[in-house]
């Protein structure tokens, strides 16, 4: 199967581009990769990774130099539901391995591998920048804020059956103000 940026994409490419000047273009990597990614199931194909640098002029290794180093990018395929657990030590401190402990209990997930119907995937990864409302989950691009176990399993179930969940403090926080000035 070969990748290549579907019609809306390659103008949303063209423009991403023309963000830098000619000589700065291969700049634009990280955006085209992010752009690959979305229209390509939320991971980065070995195609995807070589359309996007022969897009840019760049060598494929580099691309996949780039994509290899940040956690952002997937290079393989993750469920519907991508869970990125924080463990660093403020989430770590607040509960995060109960968060992890959830994903095993209730998903058979342990880090880095997918449920068998697609739906979840799991890795842990370092800082979400989010220490105040530690422990914090990113989910495909929302951040869930203030779990513990019971809310985390909670967010799992409604996400497995009605796919909606409100993201953000888990606790009524507003953004990262202290705990008792919740809304």
């Amino acid at each position: 199967m070969t990748f290549a940026f579907n019609k809306e994409n390659q103008a949303k490419a063209k423009e991403i581009i023309a963000k830098y000047p000619a000589n700065y273009q291969q700049s634009a990597v990280m955006g085209l990769l992010d752009l690959a990614q979305r229209q390509n199931d939320n991971w980065l194909s070995q195609d995807a990774i070589k359309h996007v640098a022969d897009t840019l002029g760049l060598a494929p290794m580099l691309v996949l130099e780039i994509a290899s180093f940040y956690t952002m990018f997937n290079l393989k395929p993750v469920g519907k539901y991508h869970l990125q657990v924080c463990t660093t030590t403020p989430c770590w401190l607040r509960g995060s391995d109960d968060i992890m402990k959830t994903c095993k209990s209730k998903l058979s997930l342990t880090g880095g591998d997918c449920t068998k119907d697609g739906k979840f995937s799991l890795i842990e990864v370092e800082c979400l920048g989010g220490c105040v409302n530690a422990p914090i989950v990113q989910i495909n691009d929302d951040y869930y804020e203030d779990l513990d176990a019971k809310s985390f399993e909670t967010i799992i179930d409604k996400l497995a059956t009605k796919g909606e969940v409100k993201a953000g403090s888990q606790i009524g926080r507003q953004t990262s103000a202290p705990v008792s000035l919740k809304k």
